[in-house]
């Protein structure tokens, strides 16, 4: 259920049929998840929307507006999830960028997904996503607005049993799932997959890299995950996730995904 939702600063739901986010999915966003007025991974999800706005050439929001807009729109929820939206604003038609740029806010807040325990304790199952995330490594690692693969992986399956697709890249890399990042522990070394070419770096697969600094980065060919020994799935809202079953392999939830739990729990979630 949606709290509240702002536009501009303003109460609302209605933003301009010419906006260039709702046109060309031209703009970025986060989704943050909230404690109370609090977001512990506040600073790593304005970092990465600077960075992704230097990266498609949008002046920066004020991260303190923002924050006082989250706020307000969380407000009397106990926890909340977030979602900024920032777009390049109204344009005229056609692909070039207007010279003027008057970006559109939109902060809107939700209660969150329901606690699952059980997905906690014993993991989630995963199945292996017939769509493969196309390269394009000028928007590699953005959360930019266009999600459309996104939708199509989700789309392959209704089943709620399954908790998760994994997304591989055309030379079948895996990549991420389709809403949270990938961990593999193989002997004891954790690592998780480049994202150089395409792929979301998500939030919190950076604070898990910050916690972890000898965690390899590197490709990660799907072959290669049948002899992982554990898995686990990262996400600013749902935090980390054991996998116990990939595509019907089995596996065990580890000492890794264990510490990276309680490393999750310490940060006030």
């Amino acid at each position: 259920m949606m709290a509240r939702l702002l536009v501009d600063g303003r109460a609302g739901e209605t933003v301009s049929a010419l906006d260039r986010g709702l046109g060309y999915g031209d703009g970025l966003f986060e989704t943050i998840r909230f404690v109370g007025a609090d977001a512990p991974l506040w600073p790593r999800h304005m970092q990465r929307l600077r960075a992704g706005c230097e990266r498609l050439h949008l002046p920066p929001p004020d991260p303190a507006l923002l924050l006082a807009e989250a706020r307000e729109a969380a407000s009397g929820l106990d926890q909340a999830v977030v979602r900024i939206t920032w777009t390049r604003g109204v344009g005229a038609r056609g692909y070039a960028p207007p010279a003027a740029v008057r970006p559109t806010r939109i902060v809107a807040a939700f209660e969150p997904p329901p606690a699952d325990p059980a997905a906690q304790a014993d993991g989630v199952r995963v199945r292996l996503c017939a769509l493969r995330l196309a390269e394009q490594p000028r928007l590699a690692g953005l959360k930019h607005l266009n999600r459309l693969e996104q939708v199509l992986a989700r789309a392959e399956w209704d089943d709620p049993a399954i908790g998760e697709g994994l997304l591989c890249d055309m030379a079948d890399r895996a990549i991420c799932a389709t809403a949270a990042n990938l961990f593999a522990v193989f002997d004891g070394v954790l690592a998780t997959p480049a994202l150089h070419r395409c792929g979301v770096a998500g939030v919190a697969r950076a604070e898990i890299l910050a916690a972890r600094p000898a965690t390899q980065v590197l490709d990660i060919p799907l072959a290669e995950l049948a002899g992982a020994d554990e898995l686990f799935l990262s996400s600013s809202v749902r935090g980390i996730l054991p996998v116990r079953e990939l595509d019907g392999r089995r596996l065990a939830v580890g000492p890794v995904t264990r510490a990276m739990q309680a490393h999750w729990r310490a940060l006030g979630f």
